[in-house]
């Protein structure tokens, strides 16, 4: 399986930080977020990354290179500014991440988790996407989706969306090129019960503002 690291966005409620600092490339304990996404993934048995670039992407490919200090392949999906959202990020990337299913996890957000238990799944014939859901934080209280017997359901939206997923290329199928969320399709792809599901409970944070940054750079302290 590959993994395309989403890391385009600019972080607009950071901007003191991200205004000569990609959001993924913000430190906590003296190291850029998405390293720790390439350290597990790389444990995990992905060898094989795309990132995505726009908001100061030049930096975030100086900084990572092409993925020898991690024994891996970097291929990088370079966007410009503004850049593609999610869904056009993903599909302006879909030649460089083949025709299996492929895992996708946001450039922001701080998981610890046990990546094997996602980097060996597939998906069901028939499925086009599975997402893994958190307990509503107080930033996202109303929700994104619904989740019953491991399917996603738009109604209810008991969870939140964590920003780790795993999509077939399949479900681009009717994109065009351009910009557009990735929200949209899973939406459609769970009212056509082709969308599960699982819920996280353990440690995860959406570093979507400085407030949080800190808030995960203490405990990481503990």
């Amino acid at each position: 399986m590959r993994a395309m690291i989403l890391a385009a966005g600019r972080g607009s409620r950071m901007r003191e930080l991200t205004d000569v600092t990609p959001k993924p490339l913000l430190q906590v304990r003296g190291k850029p977020l998405i390293e720790y996404h390439l350290e597990q993934l790389k444990q995990a048995g992905i060898h094989e990354f795309v990132i995505n670039t726009g908001w100061l992407g030049e930096k975030i490919e100086a900084a990572l290179g092409n993925g020898k200090r991690w024994n891996a392949r970097i291929q990088y999906s370079h966007e410009g500014w503004p850049a593609l959202e999610t869904g056009g990020g993903i599909h302006k990337a879909l030649p460089l991440l083949g025709e299996d299913p492929f895992l996708v996890v946001n450039g922001d957000v701080y998981i610890e988790c046990e990546w094997k238990n996602w980097t060996r799944r597939g998906l069901a014939r028939g499925d086009l996407a599975h997402l893994v859901l958190v307990p509503n934080p107080p930033h996202n209280i109303k929700g994104d989706f619904g989740l019953v017997s491991s399917r996603i359901y738009d109604a209810g939206a008991q969870y939140t969306f964590s920003g780790i997923s795993i999509l077939d290329p399949a479900l681009f199928d009717d994109c065009k090129p351009g910009s557009f969320k990735l929200a949209p399709l899973i939406r459609k792809a769970a009212a056509n019960g082709h969308a599960t599901g699982e819920l996280f409970n353990g440690q995860w944070s959406d570093v979507g503002t400085p407030e949080r940054l800190k808030l995960l750079e203490a405990r990481r302290k503990k």
